[in-house]
């Protein structure tokens, strides 16, 4: 007798009863945990004074911000805060500007933004001849260019960056100076000739102060390639002052 065997669709059969079928893989009960997103205080004070639709300080909230440190709009703390963030255009600051002021000044609060400046006023003045000076000097003149082509900056606006830079203070800078920005200012209001002072004038400005004997300016010599108007300031104070 023959022994009977399998066919294979019977052994594929059986094989496939013999085979445990494949659970599917259990869907992971692992919840992950809740991580906070980290705050940024930077960041946080920029946004409490910026413009929600333009993403940026605006005059109006450079007014709020002012408001809060308890300074006029016009004191030359804000205006070193701009110098300290590179502000590109007069009026508005950008998160980038904000960031690199902050950073600069070391400061995440107002508080601390409050003595930074404060402080940093006191050293710039202290150092009326020192390279950050100069670079804040030259910084506030073409921070009130507004447009790409302007070459200089009307003389009213001109007289206010003396005051507040130069003869702003008080007891502050030294006495010379206020004295002959006080003369100048004057006499730039006065005179007819110049509507707009280029960024050259301005330079000169800071030179004769830092240069020219006041109120005598004996070594003050017109040859020595001044700007013109210095020439003609100093004639006007002859004129008008010396006896």
């Amino acid at each position: 007798m023959f022994r009977k065997t399998k066919s294979k669709k019977s052994d594929a059969a059986a094989a496939g009863a013999a085979a445990p079928t494949p659970k599917p893989a259990a869907a992971s009960t692992t919840v992950g945990h809740w991580r906070p997103v980290p705050v940024n205080p930077v960041e946080n004070l920029f946004n409490s004074y910026a413009n929600k639709s333009t993403k940026e300080i605006d005059p109006e909230g450079i007014e709020s911000l002012c408001s809060d440190l308890k300074i006029n709009h016009t004191d030359v703390r804000i205006l070193i805060l701009a110098w300290k963030m590179q502000a590109k255009r007069q009026g508005f600051f950008t998160l980038q500007e904000w960031k690199t002021g902050m950073s600069s000044l070391h400061s995440e609060t107002l508080p601390n933004l409050n003595s930074a400046l404060t402080q940093l006023e006191k050293d710039i003045r202290k150092l009326s001849s020192s390279s950050d000076f100069v670079d804040f000097y030259t910084f506030s003149f073409n921070y009130c260019i507004s447009e790409e082509r302007q070459k200089g900056v009307d003389v009213e606006s001109v007289c206010l960056l003396l005051q507040l830079i130069l003869g702003g203070g008080g007891d502050k800078i030294v006495g010379k100076q206020k004295s002959w920005v006080e003369y100048l200012v004057r006499f730039l209001k006065e005179q007819t000739d110049t509507k707009v002072i280029t960024l050259d004038q301005w330079m000169g400005f800071y030179r004769f102060c830092n240069e020219i004997s006041f109120p005598d300016m004996k070594n003050y010599d017109a040859a020595d390639a001044w700007p013109w108007i210095l020439d003609d300031f100093v004639d006007w104070m002859g004129q008008n002052f010396r006896s």
